[in-house]
């Protein structure tokens, strides 16, 4: 059994915001409470605080030789039998997968390289391979990337 969780994607800009948005509130504060600076500013603190904190970083995705699962240590979102899952689309190249679970809420995007998501996934590659070893190969679709697949395949 493996578990990889899912991280933020787009950190150094929840970062970025967090920086730039609590200096531009300290120094409207000091120079005499200049109000659209200090609004705007404490936004992208709150903004950036927001995205990092996210209740979806504690996701995680654990895949054993029955399945896959995806939830929080406290509640599960949906676990796919092997058999059950209706297609796999596949960028080995660039560590991408998009399972088809037969409906979104039981369907998982791995992004990689290029993949539309707000999040990534710890040891992606690892998860791609475990996924692709254990999904039967007709129900598998290999791509050189995920966007070259035809539309009605991947469901982002």
């Amino acid at each position: 059994m493996a578990t990889h969780r899912f991280r933020p994607r787009y950190r150094g800009v929840a970062w970025t915001a967090v920086g730039v948005g609590g200096s531009l509130a300290i120094v409207s504060a000091t120079v005499g409470v200049i109000v659209l600076p200090l609004v705007t500013g404490a936004l992208g603190v709150l903004a950036g605080a927001a995205y990092l904190g996210s209740p979806t970083w504690r996701l995680a995705v654990t895949v054993d030789d029955a399945g896959l699962e995806v939830g929080t240590p406290k509640r599960l979102r949906f676990r796919l039998a092997w058999t059950d899952v209706v297609r796999v689309v596949a960028s080995p190249t660039t560590h991408t997968c998009f399972v088809d679970g037969g409906a979104p809420e039981r369907s998982l995007l791995v992004p990689g390289v290029g993949a539309p998501a707000p999040y990534e996934i710890e040891d992606r590659a690892a998860l791609v391979d475990m996924i692709l070893a254990r999904v039967p190969e007709a129900r598998i679709q290999r791509v050189e990337s995920l966007d070259q697949a035809p539309a009605a395949t991947v469901a982002t």
